[in-house]
């Protein structure tokens, strides 16, 4: 299988991210010994773009009684005279979750080559009543008003998911609150707990400690159970330490997920350098654990997306590529306004299909809209029969990495419903289900139900890099990841077309396509220069 191009190797979740002295810093757990789970220490890497990286010695390793079986996440906060404090968790010798403290050994090295753990390490340990392996996962810090700096890290009660809340002044003491930041019932241990705002005004990102009427507050969690990504939008009482979400219905673990594919363990920061607030999840395999091995590397980290507040819908963030990725954009094609009719394929001259950005819209039928029927029965991306089951108004859209016997291929689609009272719900799906013809593989159908509001039209972006596709709809309203592993349509034979297997609806496609360049990831020179 081809290594991914333009993202970066991070063989599992990724930790305190920041941008420190004109570098962005990326740190990941790290097995040192195989690709699999194992012994984890931290691996270290830096950019200047994002985009092209580089890897530093190793930042952190178990190498303590409160770390000996793990460094396991943690969260940068830069305090207001711009040093840096470090949050971890540790899984002690006994196995025990523990938070820890560290920080740069020389604040004046951009790189922050080498890290010092606190002597008095462990900073905080299980609290009453919490098991001592459901304690992890610390998040960044924010500033209350009383001048004390919050954070929440991550448990269960029973079955039910909770993120406890802690005060301090110094990062070495701190005052449990007594509340909980928030508790959703039958959501399990909540892992890697993220908390934010978002500007309700702006299209911009906020400091965390940002505060105010024109904000929203974020509460994402990774779901141990099912390991997937959920957040809600809500509001944030700072006196008592709680959140409430706007929309119970869709609370924390029950409703939308940041990504309906490969994608876990997300975590964001601000970025001062350009007012944005950053995410990056991890991307696992879909293949076996052999392969694996066999290979030698096992997943990556998405592209970082920045995030924004949907004020359209008013439920949704929107996620989007960061702009840099553009830099990677080589030869682009257009194609206006490409008639596809219902049953039909059309091919895509684009030269090679390895490494792309795909930007597409798509318009249906008038007539074809005004003839469907609604239906009782409710769709469903991933217990339907992937893009081969046909209904009036869908699916149509792309299938990436086909062969040209279409013996593999991998659609990413719309697929329209008009339900019984006549409303239209629209969904979005990626099918594996043919991606490779290897029997190793997970070959799943990913995807949700999208909103689409009055006047938009069905919008698209599509980023392929190898066994990686992330895709992108509404602007970034939903979100699917996928890892392919194709046998047949690589390289020269893999090919690019639109499809639509709707029954009825004729749709017309616009598409800006552009192959994409590798990016520059390689170790760091060790010549001492910058």
């Amino acid at each position: 299988m081809v290594a991914a191009c333009f993202y970066i190797v991070a063989p599992t979740w990724d930790s305190g991210p920041m941008f420190y002295k004109g570098w962005y810093h990326f740190f990941y757990q790290y097995n040192p010994k195989a690709a699999v789970w194992g012994d984890i220490v931290w691996g270290h890497a830096v950019s200047k773009d994002l985009i092209h990286w580089l890897h530093l010695p190793l930042a952190m390793v178990a190498d303590q009684w409160y770390d000996a079986n793990g460094v396991w996440t943690g969260s940068a906060t830069i305090l207001n005279d711009g040093k840096i404090v470090m949050l971890y968790t540790g899984s002690t010798s006994e196995a025990v979750q523990v938070q820890n403290l560290a920080y740069p050994a020389d604040y004046s090295d951009p790189l922050l080559t080498k890290w010092v753990k606190y002597h008095g390490n462990p900073v905080l340990v299980p609290p009453p009543g919490i098991d001592e392996k459901d304690f992890r996962d610390p998040t960044t810090a924010w500033l209350t008003s009383e001048g004390k700096w919050r954070i929440t890290i991550g448990s269960k009660i029973n079955t039910s998911g909770i993120a406890l809340v802690y005060d301090t002044k110094d990062f070495i003491h701190y005052e449990q609150l007594e509340g909980l930041l928030h508790a959703v019932p039958g959501t399990g241990m909540w892992e890697c707990v993220d908390f934010f705002p978002v500007s309700k005004t702006e299209k911009i990102g906020l400091n965390t400690s940002i505060n105010g009427p024109e904000v929203k507050h974020v509460v994402k969690v990774s779901l141990d159970d099912d390991r997937n990504d959920y957040y809600a939008v809500g509001t944030y009482d700072e006196k008592n330490g709680t959140w409430i979400p706007d929309k119970p219905e869709i609370d924390v673990g029950i409703g939308i997920r940041y990504d309906y594919g490969v994608f876990y363990a997300a975590k964001s920061f601000y970025d001062q350098n350009k007012n944005r607030r950053v995410l990056w999840g991890w991307i696992g395999e879909s293949d076996s654990e052999a392969a694996d091995i066999k290979k030698g590397w096992a997943s990556l980290q998405s592209i970082p997306r920045t995030i924004l507040f949907d004020d359209k819908t008013g439920t949704n963030l929107l996620q989007w590529p960061v702009e840099e990725v553009e830099s990677l954009r080589l030869k682009r094609s257009e194609f206006n306004r490409v008639t596809v009719k219902a049953g039909s394929v059309v091919p895509l001259d684009v030269g090679s299909t390895s490494q792309l950005d795909i930007i597409a819209e798509f318009e249906v039928d008038k007539e074809a809209l005004k003839k469907a029927t609604g239906s009782n029965v409710t769709f469903s991306c991933t217990t339907s029969g992937g893009a081969a089951e046909r209904g009036a108004l869908g699916p149509f859209g792309l299938l990436v990495h086909a062969d040209k016997n279409f013996c593999e291929k991998t659609p990413i689609y719309f697929y329209i419903a008009k339900e019984s009272d006549g409303n239209f719900k629209t969904y979005f799906c990626n099918d594996l289900s043919r991606s490779s013809a290897a029997s190793d593989v997970s070959k799943q159908i990913y995807g949700s139900f999208v909103p689409v509001l009055e006047g938009e039209k069905l919008s698209l972006r599509i980023l392929v890099d190898h066994s990686i596709i992330e895709s992108f709809a509404q602007g970034g309203r939903s979100v699917i990841t996928s890892r392919v592993y194709p046998t047949k349509a690589i390289y020269g034979d893999a090919k690019l077309f639109l499809f639509n297997n709707a029954t009825e609806a004729t749709v017309t496609a616009s598409l800006t396509i552009w192959q994409m360049n590798s990016a520059f990831i390689q170790p760091y020179p060790d010549d001492n220069k910058l």
